[in-house]
């Protein structure tokens, strides 16, 4: 698959975020002109978090969902990181959200 530039890979490490995450997903899906993947890195969540990542990824091509054991920040970041295929990254917070230009060139 070719891509376009810029991609842009947006790392959101997920631990226990259940009460936050739709509206940090739904701001990174709303970017404008720019071309991106979204990898939801679920660290181990004891709540419903997995879940949600999981169903944004079943329904949306460029969400990427990784589940990993609780490790922390640092190494859920990491394996975004390892997993990304942008030209750059980009971090989110799993209970922040994001202005529809935030990306934009």
């Amino acid at each position: 698959m070719c891509l376009p530039s810029p991609f842009i890979s947006i790392i959101v490490p997920v631990y226990n975020a259940e009460y936050y995450l739709r509206n940090c997903i739904d701001s990174i899906l709303a970017q404008n002109s720019v071309y991106f993947e979204l990898l939801l890195i679920d660290d181990g969540s004891k709540d419903l978090s997995g879940k949600i990542c999981d169903e944004y990824a079943a329904k949306y091509e460029q969400v990427k969902c990784i589940h990993q054991k609780n490790e922390g920040v640092v190494a859920a970041r990491a394996t975004g990181i390892l997993k990304a295929k942008g030209e750059y990254v980009y971090f989110v917070d799993a209970d922040d959200t994001i202005c529809p230009d935030t990306l934009a060139c």
